[in-house]
């Protein structure tokens, strides 16, 4: 049986930008995605978006509205993941922009959304992206 994981993550786009992390994936290699991360046991999924974000980027966000949910599956260390990932819309509320985790964290950036398309790899983010266009 798939172990269940729960994610929540937050996508911060503003004048045509949006903010991007490099990161590292499970195989060690480097990818750009946007921040998320585990919830927490008794953290909500909007909790849980609004700390990442501010682990990963140093920004403190305030949530604009649910955003996007993905689906997906994958191995780690042999054993079957069934994920689920809510995004929420974000806007900047203050912080610094530096990375809380840079262990975790190698980077940042702001991007056009075709800037972005270009570095993305996962389904999900590009998912996100078509979205984003649909806002403008």
């Amino acid at each position: 049986m798939a172990d269940q994981e729960h994610s929540a993550g937050g996508i911060i786009f503003e004048d045509g930008r949006v903010l991007l992390i490099l990161m590292r994936n499970l195989k060690g290699g480097q990818v750009w995605t946007f921040p998320k991360g585990h919830i927490e046991p008794g953290e909500t999924a909007e909790a849980a978006a609004l700390r990442e974000v501010s682990e990963e980027t140093g920004w403190n966000c305030e949530i604009v509205s649910d955003f996007y949910r993905a689906e997906y599956s994958f191995v780690r260390d042999g054993r079957p993941v069934e994920k689920d990932v809510r995004w929420f819309l974000m806007r900047r509320a203050g912080g610094d922009g530096l990375p809380k985790t840079p262990d975790e964290i190698a980077d940042s950036a702001w991007r056009s959304l075709a800037e972005a398309e270009k570095l993305l790899v996962y389904q999900s983010d590009l998912g996100i992206l078509d979205r984003l266009r649909r806002l403008k």
